[in-house]
């Protein structure tokens, strides 16, 4: 796992008719976690990203298992859709680099 980010875009599409915008990414305040465990609520005005990590390693059938929450990011729907979309990419990037993800 790198432990540098990948950069940012560094240029939002032009709106209809316009130039497109630059954008001053500023990361003196942001903060990095490691998670392996998303979970995902919404409401008509919100979704709410969930990010964790699973500590347990070896569960036995029936056994609780036990997620550390880290951090609640609140997106409003149409941030959500441009996520799900950007994430999209990349990941059909990733496979196409690294072959199919299996997902359980």
């Amino acid at each position: 796992m790198s432990s540098q980010p990948a950069a940012p875009a560094a240029a939002a599409p032009p709106p209809e008719g316009g130039e497109a915008k630059t954008i001053n990414w500023v990361e003196d305040k942001m903060a990095t976690q490691f998670a392996n465990v998303v979970n995902v609520q919404g409401t008509r005005e919100q979704v709410d990203l969930f990010f964790g990590t699973n500590r347990t390693w070896n569960p036995e059938s029936g056994q609780q298992v036990t997620v550390d929450l880290s951090s609640r990011v609140i997106l409003t729907p149409i941030a959500a859709k441009r996520l799900m979309s950007v994430l999209a990419g990349v990941l059909r990037e990733h496979e196409r680099r690294y072959g199919a993800l299996e997902v359980e």
